[in-house]
């Protein structure tokens, strides 16, 4: 088989291992359904950086989408442990959000069977507004998704997506309300003057000493 048709088939067990659809998987991508099929059906092969968006979106090494025969190891039901790395991806503020740099800062090695299934990442905590729930200098695994549940925490992209914060997301009636664990911070109400959006929750912290 050539690479086309490597990772196509790859693919494709990857999708009907973890019983997702194709335009799921097009969404979660941000990519055409055209796209997606030009993948799968073998007519193109995708770009260096699309294969780490899927690779990143199973939780994978890109090695499982583009080499022969590496995904007898990672079906859902397979408990084998791999060791994975998740991209570390700038910092998070804790406090006053600060830039959110979209640079791979590092990475962190995480076994797959311990990790949600879909994309993961880490962001560093800044500041002290989470404390003391979560440290200051912590790296947090966030799980990438579109919402969180009423009182879960979340890591938000505030004011047009050039600012991140990590809070407790608080809704009351159709207000937003990003509220720090810490009292001796202010909460940030999302409106028009400080629109944001939810890019992961918050699964677990760890603390480098």
């Amino acid at each position: 088989m050539n690479n086309n048709d490597i990772f196509a088939n790859n693919l494709k067990k990857l999708l009907a291992d973890n019983q997702i659809s194709r335009k799921q998987l097009s969404i979660a991508l941000n990519v055409k359904y055209t796209t997606l099929a030009d993948w799968l059906n073998a007519r193109t092969f995708p770009r260096i950086k699309s294969i780490e968006k899927i690779a990143n979106y199973f939780s994978i090494p890109k090695s499982f989408l583009i080499e022969d025969s590496s995904l007898n190891f990672i079906s859902k039901n397979d408990h084998k442990d791999i060791i994975v790395k998740i991209p570390i991806i700038g910092n998070i503020a804790g406090g006053s959000p600060i830039f959110a740099e979209q640079n791979i800062d590092g990475t962190v090695d995480e076994v797959t069977s311990g990790l949600p299934s879909g994309e993961n990442f880490y962001l560093r905590l800044v500041g002290q507004s989470m404390s003391p729930t979560i440290p200051n200098g912590s790296l947090v695994l966030i799980h990438r998704q579109p919402d969180v549940e009423d009182g879960e925490i979340a890591a938000v992209q505030v004011d047009n997506d050039t600012q991140a914060t990590l809070k407790r997301v608080i809704r009351k009636n159709d207000t937003v309300i990003l509220n720090p664990d810490n009292p001796a911070y202010q909460p940030i109400v999302l409106d028009d003057s400080h629109p944001g959006r939810i890019i992961g929750k918050a699964i677990r912290y760890t603390v480098q000493l």
